[in-house]
């Protein structure tokens, strides 16, 4: 069986560490003045050499070599067997698996006992903060008084999640992210050796894929090489699913030209084509990343081809550095939320039609020309006689007078819509996400009046598929025939103030059409 080449070109020297120079650096010039810590905590993201490390330290601590900054030398019989994986005196312990506390009484049970080969017992221990309570209070006992024999190595990708009691015992070293240009350089290495051909574009998807991670990058080329024929970048893509590049392109396109067709049909013929909803939407803010370094006037920091440059500059030029930021904060939400949304692609096209939408500009306060006259300490509180209620600009069709009827219609609405979404949503998916974006709703007879927050999305919802399925619906759900009637509301909606029966027709017109108490009375 041949062997991963991620544990093939596992580092088993100090130089051939990548990405951590400033923990080596530290480990190595401890272990030169020989002051070793009795525990140690490796903190960062997975795929970045801790436990690699980890190892490193192993081998350097009972290396033979007398030289102790040659240490670990890899030649003496204990660098050997750590490397062979047959050296005694290191344990690995995989915390995720051992998380109870009698896992870590056996440990601490047999911690006593005097190494087998080594000068030092050393316990790796991995994923720690997968340890119970219990389990780390077990822990902490053997780390304040440990034996002059043992040396522990945790190892974590969420150190928050360590007590602070533990915390505190241990020397803490944390590992970064590795750049893409290290990586890089990495893989050509391990390219060259291993005689695998790769375009050097298919390198630098590999290597960004990876998002900091030697292992997975090393993973993904292994994969890759499996088939033995030439790595292309239109292979890797087409691997990865993310052969969306020019679809991320054409949809920044459509955000200067502010065209909703022409942006949604490009996410979904991407989605068609087999792109992964989250990872095209992780490719749209990568590429928005780079237009808001480029327009904050850091261009040097974006590795990319000259053509590409020009059009990153174009792209860039469109928007203001707050523009593009918006469009991070929509496109980065949408790749989170696909994770656990039913409809994985609801979330990217939320984010598509929000991003065409202007934010609102805040209201100019009002000036008045009379004099402020200051209020009374005590103003007397007169008894509510009559309710006046003017209309601010209202959804059409207009009218000033709210029934009785239509009071109680709307109430009927709001309480029987739920079943009138969980209809639709059986039905179509994206005629759902329409309707629960619906900002407000009121009956006038048999009309159903549905308010939505921009010109698109209303649009939108007047396609023949999407009405005719909302009018079914509610017809379906009410019992009796209604139409619907969608309109642009940009109300802001009222506090029903004190004295209003929050029940009454006056509350109603204040909450459901965006009515303006002028007078009590």
């Amino acid at each position: 069986m041949s062997q991963a080449l991620y544990r093939k070109w596992r580092p088993q020297t100090w130089d051939a560490v990548v990405g951590q120079q400033h923990v080596v650096q530290t480990l190595h010039n401890a272990l030169a003045a020989d002051r070793i810590a009795h525990a140690y905590l490796f903190a960062g993201p997975r795929g970045t050499g801790k436990t690699t490390t980890a190892r490193l330290l192993a081998k350097a601590v009972n290396c033979l070599n007398a030289d102790l900054s040659a240490r670990p030398c890899g030649e003496c019989e204990h660098c050997q067997a750590v490397e062979q994986g047959r050296f005694l005196d290191l344990i690995e312990i995989d915390a995720a698996s051992n998380t109870s506390v009698e896992d870590v009484r056996d440990l601490r049970d047999k911690i006593n006992f005097l190494p087998n080969q080594g000068k030092y017992k050393v316990y790796i221990v991995d994923e720690v903060h997968m340890l119970s309570t219990a389990a780390f209070n077990a822990l902490l006992k053997t780390l304040e008084e440990p034996p002059t024999h043992a040396i522990f190595v945790l190892a974590t990708t969420e150190a928050h999640r360590i007590p602070a009691t533990v915390l505190s015992r241990c020397q803490r070293h944390e590992f970064r992210r590795i750049p893409v240009v290290e990586i890089i350089q990495h893989l050509e290495q391990v390219a060259q050796s291993e005689s695998i051909q790769v375009e050097a574009e298919a390198l630098a998807l590999i290597a960004r894929q990876s998002t900091g991670a030697m292992r997975d990058a090393i993973s993904l080329l292994d994969q890759l090489a499996s088939t033995g024929q030439t790595i292309t970048l239109a292979w890797v893509q087409e691997a990865l699913g993310t052969a969306a590049s020019q679809a991320v392109l054409t949809l920044v396109d459509a955000l200067i030209e502010k065209d909703p067709a022409c942006l949604l049909d490009t996410v979904h013929t991407a989605l068609d084509s087999g792109s992964d909803p989250r990872q095209f939407a992780r490719q749209i803010v990568d590429y928005l990343r780079d237009l808001l370094i480029m327009r904050t006037g850091s261009p040097a920091q974006i590795e990319t081809t000259p053509e590409a440059r020009l059009q990153m500059e174009r792209h860039a030029q469109a928007f203001t550095p707050a523009e593009i930021m918006r469009l991070i904060r929509l496109f980065n939400t949408a790749a989170v939320e696909g994770r656990s949304a039913w409809q994985p692609a609801l979330p990217l096209e939320m984010a598509c039609i929000e991003a065409l939408e202007l934010p609102e500009a805040p209201a100019a306060p009002r000036v008045s020309s009379q004099p402020v006259q200051p209020a009374p300490a005590q103003p007397p509180v007169a008894p509510v006689q009559a309710e006046t209620v003017s209309r601010a600009p209202a959804p059409p069709p207009t009218s000033a007078e709210v029934s009785e009827e239509d009071v109680q219609s709307t109430r009927n609405l709001a309480g029987m819509w739920d079943k009138v979404l969980g209809l639709v949503r059986q039905q179509d998916p994206k005629t759902y996400g329409l309707m629960n974006s619906c900002k407000s709703r009121f009956m006038r007879r048999d009309q159903v009046l549905l308010g939505f927050a921009s010109d698109i999305v209303k649009a939108k919802m007047e396609k023949p598929e999407n009405f005719e399925l909302a009018q079914n619906a509610l017809s379906q759900i009410l019992e009796r025939p209604v139409t619907i009637r969608c309109y642009v509301d940009t109300h802001k909606r009222s506090a029903i103030p004190d004295g209003v029966d929050n029940d009454g027709m006056v509350a109603a017109a204040l909450r459901e059409l965006g009515g303006e108490l002028v007078d009590i009375n």
